[in-house]
């Protein structure tokens, strides 16, 4: 009898402890926009591309979703997988996929020719669903595209969103951090890690922004690419030259055009050009940066003072607000096309969008400011609709309903 009380109390002990670590992970699991997206895609016959930087939740989204299945699971990060997934024929697949009816390549931009191999597998293998991943547009599209036409869906997944946050915290704890997002940003890894969110960030800026960006490009130059980025996560929210980039980086115009496209493509900045359509007068060729997540773009300056001891609280307010526009625009297929707006007698507009043939202006002040109007030149010569956005009413603009 004792001896099945402590067998008893045994399975008590491991179950709660299961019971615990199954609440932890559920509980630091996001739950992401893109699920019941790429959900409803399996089985559809072609392949699932998921695209977007390092350590967003890419491999933690796919498994989630073919949990319930049996899988294949390539890591090409592995050199073994590599080397099984570099040129085979259709008998060497068949004998890697075997019996699976579900196949998961993750990291597949590692692969040398992998878009035949994607295209060898979605041909012959119809009753196989294939996803893929891979970290950087530049590597894997360029790879892709053009083998799996009319073969594949595509997806591009970024950082943690407001919305995504929101949901999983409740909107009081949300509210709560909102300070801290605009200063330590929205990757997994640092909402997990409270606390250590300087020591995340600064091995992903340094592991990924560098590492990774110059392992598959051509940059010859790290230290002039460390340099450019500072210099664009200095002059976030401000309109950025090429000309005047070269010249403080010390590098010709192309290659500022270049690495910034490397940049881009790799998920650390995006572009927001100039809106211009009637007025003579407007600016039609400059753009602004801005960084796809606030943490990496102070981890750039080395900057994580609290927001009533900066400078640049405007710039942090302003990037947030785009970049969580931003995926709201890119999940849920909104077809909007963004800009900023402004005219040579520096009249300007924060941010255009241009969405079913209307237009959108918008401010951004931190604080409500009763007194902030868009300009009435816009307004008038688009007949567009126009706000400010404030702490008091962000939400609405960054989660699109």
């Amino acid at each position: 009898m004792i001896f099945g009380d402590c067998i008893h109390q045994i399975y008590s002990i491991i179950g709660e402890y299961v019971h615990q670590l199954y609440y932890i992970c559920i509980k630091k699991m996001y739950a992401r926009t893109l699920n019941n997206i790429i959900e409803s895609r399996i089985g559809k016959g072609k392949a699932i591309v998921l695209m977007g930087p390092r350590q967003v939740g890419k491999t933690t989204l796919l498994k989630a979703i073919l949990n319930k299945q049996q899988y294949l699971f390539l890591d090409c990060d592995n050199p073994t997988v590599r080397s099984l997934l570099a040129n085979p024929n259709t008998e060497e697949l068949k004998s890697i996929i075997e019996n699976y009816k579900m196949l998961f390549i993750d990291e597949a931009q590692r692969i040398e020719g992998i878009g035949i191999t994607l295209k060898i597998i979605t041909d012959q293998f119809s009753d196989v669903q294939l996803l893929v991943s891979g970290s950087s547009s530049f590597d894997l599209s360029s790879k892709i595209n053009e083998p799996l036409t009319g073969r594949k869906w595509e997806y591009e997944m970024l950082p943690i969103s407001w919305e995504e946050y929101e949901n999983h915290h409740g909107y009081l704890v949300a509210e709560q951090q909102l300070e801290n997002r605009l200063i330590y940003g929205f990757y997994p890894d640092v909402l997990n890690n409270q606390g250590d969110e300087k020591n995340i960030l600064k091995n992903l800026v340094n592991s990924y922004l560098y590492k990774d960006i110059l392992a598959y490009s051509d940059i010859r130059k790290p230290e002039v690419l460390d340099k450019l980025v500072q210099v664009l996560a200095l002059q976030v929210g401000s309109e950025v030259s090429y000309n005047e980039l070269a010249q403080t980086v010390g590098i010709d115009k192309n290659t500022i055009d270049k690495y910034i496209n490397i940049l881009q493509k790799s998920y650390v900045i995006f572009k927001l050009g100039s809106f211009s359509r009637n007025l003579r007068k407007e600016i039609k060729t400059n753009r602004k940066i801005y960084f796809f997540d606030n943490g990496v773009r102070n981890m750039v300056i080395g900057n994580f003072n609290n927001l009533d001891l900066r400078q640049d609280k405007g710039a942090l307010w302003e990037n947030f607000l785009i970049s969580e526009r931003y995926k709201q625009n890119l999940y849920k297929s909104s077809f909007a096309r963004m800009y900023f707006w402004r005219t040579i007698q520096q009249q300007e507009v924060d941010y255009v969008e241009e969405k079913d043939g209307n237009i959108y202006g918008f401010e951004f002040k931190w604080k409500d400011k009763k007194s902030v109007k868009l300009p009435s030149t816009f307004i008038e010569a688009y007949k567009a609709q126009g706000q400010v956005i404030d702490r008091a009413n962000f939400r609405d603009f960054v989660v699109i309903k």
